[in-house]
């Protein structure tokens, strides 16, 4: 068996970059940008007007003039005005451009506007540039707004586009298949026996996967059958980037997956992580560079092997640069018994003075899908046997 650490470096030595496309900015929210982006002027790009109200002249109104004529009014778009005298003043809107002449805004909430004069308040203190957002301030033309690699939630998009991008390189979204495997599945509404049980994993897995913002998947249930997993697998295989199984991967007569795909020409990477739960878990890539994840098929272990394996591999080969997991620390002791890498369901909570901590929240095994409700995640232990204690700090990873 080989450590989680070597699984990820192996899985990233033989993972190839997704390509790249060029997106219309409003079909990029949750891709990952392939080319940096720079501010295509100052910004702000001019003194910003920050407050509704009144531009001045501030050394004027420093001078001791209380009552100024209100010269014009300037909306946010307008061209710019002209302060005719420090007696003047003009009626100026948030986002406005500073009018020229002027170097201070006085907020509406300050002044009284009466017949074409505004008065101010006796005590009225007034510095140069107060409520002035000043031109360059926030960045340069030139700067780097965005790295290639950084994922585009509402922020990113907002600064694109103010970037002037109406299109951006964004990698492609890959296209994934989800394999669920054995005889004893049966789907959600249908009729079942008592030796039954439900087809959940591939919800889940699926349901990770949307949530992370990939779009491109589709299902499949396949039985225990070498046949049928060969000629299936075939054609899953020849279409899609990425083939995500659940099942069939252990010891037992009929864990037929590696046999199927040894048989379509994918190269095993490896087989069996030092991990509890997860252990069985397979890696390979395909003759045409096709990456195939055969997860274990009991429940925990599915959602703990995707989430610490496969999302993150699938955003590396995106380009993604931030995938690494959160550090965050135990709110109770855990203990892990054997000499394998342990994963332990957690659920978030903060602290009075807003420090987050993560609860464990043990299993029946790793079939005990009823317990991970209400979980945000698991944790990562070390190898044991060792007791770990409330304030240990580990990765954690999110379902």
């Amino acid at each position: 068996m080989i450590s989680p650490a070597e699984a990820d470096a192996l899985i990233g030595r033989h993972l190839a970059c997704l390509p790249i496309e060029s997106l219309p900015l409003v079909q990029c929210a949750g891709a990952v940008l392939r080319e940096n982006i720079y501010g295509e002027r100052d910004q702000p790009p001019f003194d910003r007007v920050a407050m509704d109200g009144i531009a001045i002249d501030s050394a004027a109104v420093r001078g001791g003039l209380a009552r100024l004529r209100v010269q014009a009014m300037q909306a946010a778009g307008d061209p710019p005005l002209t302060l005719a005298n420090g007696q003047h003043c003009i009626e100026i809107m948030t986002g406005a451009m500073l009018p020229t002449g002027c170097d201070a805004v006085i907020p509406v909430e300050q002044i009284r506007l009466t017949e074409g004069f505004a008065q101010l308040p006796a005590d009225l203190r007034v510095e140069s540039w107060q409520n002035v957002h000043r031109r360059g301030t926030d960045s340069r033309q030139g700067a780097l707004l965005l790295s290639s690699g950084s994922r585009l939630s509402a922020p990113e998009i907002a600064l694109a586009a103010g970037a002037g991008m109406p299109r951006i390189r964004v990698s492609a979204q890959p296209t994934v298949i989800v394999v669920s495997t054995g005889n004893e599945l049966v789907e959600p509404g249908e009729p079942l026996l008592p030796h039954q049980i439900r087809r959940s994993n591939a919800y889940g897995i699926v349901a990770a996967l949307r949530q992370r913002g990939f779009l491109r998947i589709a299902d499949d249930h396949l039985p225990d059958s070498l046949d049928s997993l060969t000629r299936r697998l075939r054609v899953h295989l020849d279409t899609h980037d990425v083939v995500i199984l659940s099942g069939g991967v252990s010891m037992g007569r009929l864990d037929l997956v590696p046999q199927a795909l040894q048989a379509l020409g994918v190269r095993e990477i490896f087989h069996r992580i030092a991990q509890r739960p997860g252990k069985p878990m397979w890696f390979g890539i395909g003759a045409n560079g096709t990456a195939v994840f055969a997860l274990p098929g009991n429940p925990v272990s599915t959602m703990v092997c995707l989430a610490r394996y496969v999302v993150p591999a699938i955003q590396a080969a995106m380009g993604q640069t931030d995938t690494s997991a959160p550090r965050i620390a135990l709110a109770a002791p855990v203990e892990v018994k054997t000499a394998l890498t342990g994963f332990m369901p957690v659920r978030l909570s903060c602290d009075e003075w807003g420090r987050p901590w993560a609860h464990p929240c043990a299993t029946n095994g790793s079939g005990d899908f009823t317990s991970l409700g209400g979980t945000d995640g698991f944790v990562e232990l070390p190898p044991g046997p060792n007791t770990y204690a409330k304030g240990f700090v580990t990765r954690m990873y999110r379902w």
